[in-house]
């Protein structure tokens, strides 16, 4: 088989040696490099620098979400470590990056067809950049929620291990099958992962009328609004509210025509302000709830972007609409992805619109115990390499990696050595919070 860049076809052989050639900018070892001391910028100040666009209101909730453990803090401080991969030498070898892999970023929810898939889930932070970024921070992310489900130091660097062996493994795999038979890849059931288990049972159980009991109550004249529910969702009402629904039409255009045809027969009904995730935190959120006649609710998620976290680092296409960027960067990385994913404009602001899935389901925390880590660190490895085979150069990356061995190391040493320094800011976040330098919520 054979690719094609700028009109020239390459072969698998001359593939493979490109990722080959690569090792001469960045040997295989150099991987596992980390050094704070590179940093030009505080780690902390970088933090509260990365404030674009957001709601400044409601910044304490993010940083009080962040101040509850070192994974927690490693969640909403993706632009700590954006600056610090750009810090370091790379690969060269790009795909289309989750920008921000962690454990808790995938979830199982319902395809186009109904079914339940698992899969990578957040993508605010995707942008075209190297490989490694990805594996890097989903790696660093085992370690830290291990660390949270209170395994010892092997436990986790054990984890990281089958994590960089299975994304070895499988993008090896999926580059030997016919592309498009690997681009479809998906996880469509549980498996011997109990954290995915039980996501999916979580996803089973959901129903639309678990939103409409969770987020809304009846009026005076029997009318479905929403309902008030503390530190997370408000009603919206007046020019506000206007301005939500108004920018529906324009989000219709970013719809093929027989998405746009399903959504044409929902009018809406109420908006509210919803809080969500901890990244996300202070990015305006709204949820329209719609119905097609009774008994047929939609919830439309209507959530703010702005530049990946990436971008300043990187050479990368530029997009007007941040909305769009996710979009886009989200279907390339994903074999299936929400039906009514589109974008649209809210005010100045740019806006990514989903639904607010009802058949959803979570990593929890509690679930990693034992060997849940180490099962889940599969799943990681084998969902990562399937996006990177979808949006890069599988057989590139193949013939940089070679010796699994080498990789592997390198990236249980970074993951390793990234949570210490995690750590280490975390704790000074902590003093900067007491000092009242950062304010959170009470």
């Amino acid at each position: 088989m054979a690719s094609r860049t700028a009109g020239k076809y390459r072969s698998r052989e001359e593939r493979l040696k490109e990722g080959l050639e690569q090792r001469k900018k960045i040997a295989r070892h150099e991987l596992g490099d980390f050094e704070p001391g590179k940093r030009k910028i505080p780690a902390l100040d970088t933090l509260l620098n990365a404030t674009e666009g957001r709601w400044l209101k409601l910044l304490p909730v993010k940083y009080q979400r962040m101040s509850s453990s070192p994974f927690s803090f490693f969640r909403g401080a993706v632009s700590i470590m954006a600056a610090d991969l750009a810090s370091e030498k790379d690969t060269g070898l790009t795909v289309q990056l989750c920008g921000d892999a962690h454990v808790q970023n995938m979830g199982c929810f319902a395809a186009p067809d109904g079914t339940l898939i698992f899969d990578i889930n957040d993508f605010d932070e995707t942008i075209a950049g190297p490989w490694e970024w990805d594996v890097k921070r989903m790696a660093a992310s085992l370690v830290l929620a291990g660390q949270a489900a209170e395994h010892k130091t092997s436990g986790c660097s054990e984890a990281v291990e089958a994590f960089a062996d299975s994304y070895c493994a499988t993008l090896e795999t999926l580059a030997e099958q016919p592309l498009l038979s690997a681009a479809r890849h998906t996880i469509r059931r549980p498996n011997k992962s109990q954290a995915v288990a039980g996501a999916f049972r979580q996803a089973e159980r959901a129903t639309p009328a678990d939103l409409l009991e969770k987020y809304t109550e009846k009026d005076g004249n029997g009318r479905v609004r929403f309902k008030p529910v503390e530190h997370v969702l408000w009603r919206v009402t007046g020019a506000e509210k206007k301005a939500v629904i108004e920018s529906l039409p324009a989000y219709e255009e970013s719809l093929t025509p027989d998405r746009r045809h399903f959504f044409n027969f929902f009018t809406d009904c109420d908006v509210a302000f919803k809080i969500v995730g901890t990244g996300s935190v202070a990015l305006r959120d709204y949820v329209v709830l719609m119905e097609n006649g009774k008994d047929d609710p939609l919830f439309l998620q209507i959530k703010q972007e702005v530049h990946s976290a990436y971008a300043p680092y990187l050479k990368h296409v530029h997009y007007d609409h941040q909305g769009q960027r996710v979009v886009e960067g989200q279907r390339r990385i994903q074999a299936l992805s929400d039906l009514l994913l589109g974008w649209t404009t809210v005010g100045d602001n740019q806006y990514l619109v989903r639904q607010l899935n009802d058949h959803k389901g979570s990593v929890n925390l509690n679930a990693l115990r034992g060997n849940g880590l180490k099962s889940l660190a599969n799943v990681a490895g084998e969902l990562l390499a399937r996006g990177h085979l979808r949006s890069g150069d599988a057989l590139a990356i193949k013939g940089y990696i070679g010796s699994v061995d080498k990789i592997c190391q390198a990236i249980v040493k970074f993951a390793m050595r990234y949570a210490e320094v995690t750590h280490e800011d975390f704790d000074e976040f902590q003093k900067a919070i007491k000092a009242g330098r950062v304010k959170v919520a009470a």
